[in-house]
């Protein structure tokens, strides 16, 4: 009798196995809008179980795909085979400037251990206390403060993973592999890749410039080219001083032009939010307030509020400069999420598909236009907040229309206009089941090609999470649990 895909594993894996329909309900899930039951979950116990796990993913013709939290919004971590869940893999070690840890540790436990030597990651996604540093890893998470510091992709130094043949790989010390990428890399249409400072759709090879680089492949690319088993990260010395300035607008096109001034004032973050956050937050903001900008400095700064008082257009209504006022007003910001869910009855929910997008600075704008366009035609209401010093705005829709049919129709118009505007899809979230048929389009057709070469140079037999990035039928609408 054939030996099934569950008993190969229970007999080569030293960690759990599990194939109970409580658990693979449970991993059929994430933070995003879809569904999709797995056949079986992996919790590795060492690397040798990693290998054996995609061994037997490619004798089975099975999927594998890595996950941790489960904190993703376009499904990146959810398929149909090998459910891999890294939470094993929580090594931690600090030295002065670096830390390396494993893929399943959480944000929030390296963030307290980093403040006991007063460092930090610079990345901080609102969802930061929860998500896993792996997972950060996939999708190239951001936060607020990237535009100072940059997304993950600028604050890793090395990763070692292991790809879809099997074999353990360091970048950029692997100098064969990180030669290969630099090669790939020079023949990309870089004119074609995002005019954005933040980006998370696609292969990132357009931060290949040196083969220093290489492991850049990696970030972001939702665990379709190998499953992470350490990354060294890039720290920083955590800032003496802050300040963190409220800043109310009667106009939103007002406020998004404003950013554009605020941000030559060199800011730790410009953060937007529409009137749904700003109903949440106990203080008495003017009744013609539509929205409001959170400016933080973390360097200069006397000097730094003086300028921004010069360049504001907007009411400067709040100046917190204690750590506990800070981290308060920062938590108004970081609920948008759930504010903006809390806010929406169930039934008029439409799955967060155009939530990510980012524009180049001066298009901001732009993109509230685009917006009140696409509610006019399909009789939809937005609630909208994001990093606006990055050009980039998560959106919620409204509608009363439950048409499945809609949700795909509004997603090809808004990325059509956002392609145009020369932005991002996704800026820092990821293309999951989401997005990732609308890559060729964004990229290009030659572009596209590279992405597929690439993904057959680390996995030939496409076991690693396939459907991801490089898609070949529409996942947008298909799986969406519920709707």
């Amino acid at each position: 009798m054939k030996k099934s895909i569950i008993k190969s594993l229970e007999s080569s894996i030293m960690g759990d196995v599990f194939s109970q329909k409580e658990f693979k309900n449970f991993y059929s899930v994430d933070s995003s809008s879809y569904q999709i039951i797995p056949k079986v979950i992996v919790v590795p116990k060492n690397e040798k179980d990693v290998i054996n796990a995609i061994k037997i993913a490619k004798k089975f013709k099975s999927s594998i795909t890595v996950r941790r939290t489960g904190t993703g919004l376009v499904g990146s971590a959810l398929n149909t085979g090998i459910i891999l869940d890294m939470k094993n893999f929580n090594s931690l070690k600090i030295t002065k400037n670096n830390v390396t840890v494993g893929p399943g540790i959480i944000k929030g436990q390296l963030d307290k251990k980093l403040e006991e030597h007063k460092k930090f990651f610079p990345p901080n996604p609102s969802i930061g206390a929860f998500c896993s540093v792996g997972g950060m890893i996939g999708n190239n998470s951001s936060g607020s403060r990237s535009l100072k510091y940059g997304s993950v992709i600028d604050n890793v130094t090395e990763i070692t993973f292991i790809d879809g043949n099997g074999n353990k790989i360091s970048l950029p010390k692997n100098k064969k592999v990180s030669k290969k990428i630099l090669e790939l890399s020079k023949n990309i249409h870089v004119e074609k890749f995002p005019n954005v400072t933040k980006n998370s759709s696609g292969y990132r090879i357009d931060k290949i410039k040196s083969i220093r680089d290489s492991h850049k492949l990696i970030i972001g690319s939702e665990g379709t080219l190998g499953i992470v088993l350490s990354i060294k990260l890039k720290t920083k010395d955590s800032p003496k001083k802050k300040i963190l300035c409220i800043v109310e607008y009667k106009s939103i096109t007002d406020a998004s032009m404003n950013c554009i001034k605020i941000n030559k004032t060199k800011p730790s973050a410009i953060e937007f939010v529409d009137k749904t956050t700003l109903n949440q937050i106990n203080f008495k903001f003017s009744p013609k307030t539509q929205c409001l900008l959170f400016v933080e400095y973390d360097k200069n700064i006397n000097l730094s509020e003086k300028k921004l008082k010069t360049t504001v257009t907007g009411k400067i209504v709040k100046k917190l400069k204690s750590d506990s006022e800070i981290n308060r007003w920062w938590r108004y910001r970081d609920s948008s999420l759930y504010y903006s869910l809390k806010s929406i009855k169930k039934e008029k929910r439409i799955p967060h598909v155009i939530e990510d997008a980012a524009v180049p600075l001066e298009s901001l704008s732009e993109i509230f236009k685009i917006l009140k366009n696409i509610n006019k035609k399909f009789k939809t209401k937005t609630i909208v907040y994001g990093h606006a010093g990055n050009g980039n705005v998560h959106v919620r829709l409204i509608s009363d229309r439950r048409e499945i049919a809609m949700v795909k129709k509004i997603a090809i118009e808004y990325f059509d206009e956002i392609i145009k505007l020369g932005g991002t899809i996704t800026a820092e979230h990821g293309d999951g089941l989401a997005r990732s048929e609308f890559i060729k389009k964004q990229y290009g057709k030659e572009n596209y090609k590279i992405f597929k070469e690439i993904k057959h140079y680390f996995d030939p037999e496409n076991v690693l999470n396939p459907g991801k990035i490089i898609s070949m039928k529409s996942t947008i609408i298909k799986n969406l649990e519920n709707f």
